[in-house]
């Protein structure tokens, strides 16, 4: 198996892109992600996409998008897995790229979430959760995170202050992110005063719904000179599921998912949890981000509201979580997303992240889920040397 780098990241500004379509937001970001490189084609490209064919009416999404972005007659796929369908495209081009079947290969997402409105959008993404035990009877993901929430709230003994103080830090941290589509901060008064979207979750406490599309090229890491002048190296990667409903599950306050892919990713790195200088974490939800963190590992169960207390997540901060704004600011453009944290991490770990960036990065972990963690992508990157 070769090792694998990433050479080049591209991005669009997350926002409701009513003028631009799937394609053109992807040729978009691959043609960022290729202006710093010496590539003019990939191999293959792996689209990562959940909704098209709901909200955009559009099949066959590989060939579209090769075709339109003049890489034809490259491998092009689509893959999806809700959430998490970008964390799947990179795991994929990881594989095609280490296994040595391809040099050169484009691993993205690209997502239109505004095409039809909230009814219909809140259809197709409830889609990723189990359709006849949940779905069927009206059961949202806003609703099954609220349940976690309110579970979390009675077993840690605290109130709805630390999700909203965690929506605060992320809000200041997109404030300076010019990819952002919520780029302002708020207080912690508006926070907690906010409706109620499914009690105890308000309006700040959930991701916005948005356009955008998010590319790497990735090659061997002992060619990676040859294509690029600054890359990192992919150390460590993996992917485990769970149960699609929440119901089936021993603990539904740990994703174990995330714990299993987490420690898989951790022993292929050689790192252990405590060796992460920067994570994306996957916060559709404030809870979400909080059992997140704890089920990664970076941090001790019941600890995360003590932790957003005491600036542990800020970006000077020992963990900074979420430099960006995470999904709650930065935005969720759903099949894009793990693609958006792994650029993120790619720009950190290459002093490129200007006002997002954190002191001196060696290691940076990105989580990217499906639904309510059915699935886990686990991607940790190394600064490169």
């Amino acid at each position: 198996m070769r090792k694998v780098a990433i050479i080049s990241a591209g991005l669009t500004k997350i926002s409701r892109h009513w003028d631009k379509s799937l394609q053109q937001l992807f040729a978009e970001a691959l043609d960022k992600a290729l202006a710093s490189t010496k590539i003019s084609k990939a191999d293959a490209i792996f689209v990562g996409n959940m909704c098209a064919q709901d909200l955009s009416r559009q099949n066959n999404l590989g060939a579209l998008i090769a075709d339109y972005s003049g890489h034809l007659p490259a491998t092009s796929i689509r893959i999806e897995a809700a959430c998490a369908s970008a964390g799947a495209a990179i795991l994929t081009g990881y594989m095609a790229v280490a296994s040595g079947l391809y040099d050169v290969v484009v691993a993205g997402g690209v997502e239109k979430l505004s095409e039809m409105n909230t009814k219909y959008v809140t259809e197709a993404l409830g889609k990723a959760s189990n359709v006849e035990y949940e779905l069927f009877y009206g059961a949202s993901f806003v609703s099954l995170n609220a349940l976690m929430m309110k579970l979390y709230m009675e077993t840690y003994g605290v109130d709805r202050t630390p999700f909203a103080e965690f929506a605060v830090l992320m809000h200041k941290n997109a404030s300076v992110n010019p990819y952002a589509q919520l780029p302002f901060e708020i207080t912690l008064d508006k926070a907690l005063s906010s409706e109620y979207i499914a009690e105890p979750i308000s309006l700040y406490d959930c991701a916005p719904i948005g356009d955008g599309a998010a590319v790497l090229i990735m090659c061997p890491l002992e060619e990676a000179r040859k294509y690029a002048d600054s890359f990192v190296e992919v150390a460590g990667i993996a992917s485990a599921t769970d149960t699609v409903d929440l119901a089936s599950r021993d603990d539904i306050l740990l994703l174990n998912s995330t714990k299993v892919a987490a420690e898989k990713a951790y022993k292929m790195a050689k790192i252990a949890p405590q060796d992460i200088d920067v994570v994306e974490i996957h916060d559709t939800f404030t809870i979400m981000g909080f059992v997140s963190l704890e089920s990664l590992g970076v941090v001790e169960r019941g600890k995360t509201p003590k932790y957003v207390k005491e600036g542990v997540f800020e970006k000077d901060g020992d963990l900074p979580v979420n430099p960006s704004g995470g999904l709650k600011a930065s935005g969720h453009p759903v099949g894009a997303t793990g693609a958006y944290q792994v650029a993120y991490l790619t720009l950190q770990l290459l002093d490129a992240a200007g006002k997002m960036q954190v002191p001196s990065p060696e290691y940076g972990l990105a989580q990217n889920l499906a639904g309510t963690a059915s699935g886990s992508y686990i991607t940790i990157l190394k600064r490169a040397r």
